[in-house]
């Protein structure tokens, strides 16, 4: 069976996100999909980066800013990326936003949002716009 090659090419703006088994980990997850349909940045494979799949390993290198976004204080996304060997330039829990853990996956639009708004604030202020 032939090698399946990462289709990720390098971004400015790489964005990891938990998809854990919880509410907080689908509002990540959700809110890194969000940020890459507005156009902010590019969602990658965190699975990618822990599993050391070369052409995200690659594709995360040649970025500028890596974005971090975790559901709970577990921090996965960023032990997995700093495993990896990777500063985190953007980072935040989804908890910190007063948002409780729990397992109903009843997710709420306006937390995404929430989360969604800040995280686009921080990198616009990185970019300087």
């Amino acid at each position: 069976m032939e090698e399946e090659k990462c289709l990720c090419q390098p971004t400015e703006i790489s964005i990891f996100s938990c998809s854990g088994g919880s509410n907080v980990g689908q509002i990540a997850n959700n809110v890194g999909v969000k940020l890459t349909e507005d156009g902010v940045g590019k969602i990658f494979c965190l699975a990618g980066i822990g599993g050391h799949v070369s052409g995200i390993i690659e594709s995360t290198k040649a970025g500028k800013v890596v974005v971090a976004i975790d559901g709970c204080p577990v921090a996965c996304a960023k032990k997995t990326l700093e495993h990896g060997g990777f500063n985190i330039d953007e980072y935040v829990q989804v908890t910190d936003f007063g948002i409780e853990k729990n397992h109903d996956f009843n997710l709420n639009a306006s937390d995404i949002e929430k989360v969604t708004n800040y995280l686009a604030s921080c990198i616009s202020k990185r970019r300087g716009i």
